[in-house]
């Protein structure tokens, strides 16, 4: 009778294993087949292309990947330019004002839209068109806006306030502010709109809760709605933090990391290296390093986001 039962549950796992593969892999296998193409892609390209780029950043290739291997150097010598270690400050220090800025000015133009204003449309649409030009005209637009001799400093001089200046592109220590001022243009409406739609989501039950018991308008933001937006605020940091991470084509056409290099950041300094320096295993170190700094940003998001909901449960 014991051999029985253990016969019968054994037989039992083994259906159950079998019920579970045939479920994992032969369900809805039309769609399955659909999504190979892009499953190869993914492999092919993103991680077949990754693991290229980290395995030639050990190499001394130079106008080919025809090097052979040589460990760290290409890193040592990547930390010891001054051009990578400005460009990673500039990165850093242009990253930080970027994302606090935008997302409390793209905050506070959502509070403001969300009153019920008249014209909110054309609003919304004046507000959000930046974020349909390319950061190449952005870049360009600003840079005539900027520039000393043509641009808003010429003309306000030729109208007689010759003490005016405004000369940010053409001054080392204003450069980054004058690629703030450009990127802010262009990327405050789009989390302005990302803002709105997730205070657009909150019941308006709570407001009245808030109103009855005499909680400031302030309070309710601050307390309330902000942390119920979670999901809302963490998708404009990952596509704000995304956008500074590969920050090239607005410095190209706004100051081309001038005046000297005061104004270069990583994705300029790869790309410049592998294409106009000749030399390609210090530009795939260079992008190597960028990919780490977003695998150490990621991951302990990821985490938190995702492996701590399954332990609390």
């Amino acid at each position: 009778m014991a051999d029985t039962a253990v016969y019968k549950e054994e037989s039992a796992g083994i259906a159950g294993q079998r019920g579970f593969l045939r479920k994992t892999f032969l369900h809805n296998i039309p769609a399955k087949i659909a999504a190979l193409p892009m499953v190869a892609t993914v492999l092919v390209v993103f991680v077949g292309c990754t693991l290229w780029t980290v395995y030639y950043s050990f190499t001394n290739s130079r106008l080919l990947p025809t090097g052979k291997f040589i460990g760290f150097e290409q890193y040592e010598r990547l930390f010891a330019t001054s051009r990578w270690n400005i460009s990673v400050t500039n990165l850093i220090s242009y990253g930080a004002m970027s994302l606090v800025l935008t997302l409390t000015l793209g905050f506070l133009l959502a509070v403001l839209m969300d009153q019920k204003i008249r014209f909110e449309s054309a609003f919304r649409t004046i507000m959000l068109y930046p974020f349909a030009l390319s950061f190449i005209v952005t870049g360009l637009v600003w840079q005539w806006i900027m520039n000393p001799t043509l641009g808003l400093q010429g003309t306000l001089r030729n109208l007689g306030w010759e003490g005016f200046t405004f000369d940010w592109i053409a001054n080392p220590r204003m450069v980054l502010f004058a690629l703030l001022i450009a990127g802010l243009w262009q990327g405050v409406g789009f989390c302005m709109v990302l803002m709105l739609a997730g205070l657009r989501g909150v019941d308006d039950e709570i407001w009245k809760a808030a109103r009855i018991d005499g909680i400031p308008t302030w309070r309710t933001y601050v307390s309330i709605v902000l942390p119920m937006m979670r999901g809302v605020l963490v998708t404009a940091v990952v596509l704000i933090g995304s956008g500074i991470v590969r920050l090239y084509d607005l410095v190209v056409a706004l100051t081309n990391g001038g005046p000297g290099i005061s104004s270069e950041v990583p994705a300029k300094y790869v790309y410049n290296y592998m294409f106009s320096g000749g030399n390609i295993g210090q530009g795939l170190a260079a992008a190597t390093m960028m990919l780490l700094t977003v695998i150490i940003i990621m991951v302990p998001w990821a985490y938190l986001e995702f492996g701590g909901k399954g332990r609390r449960s």
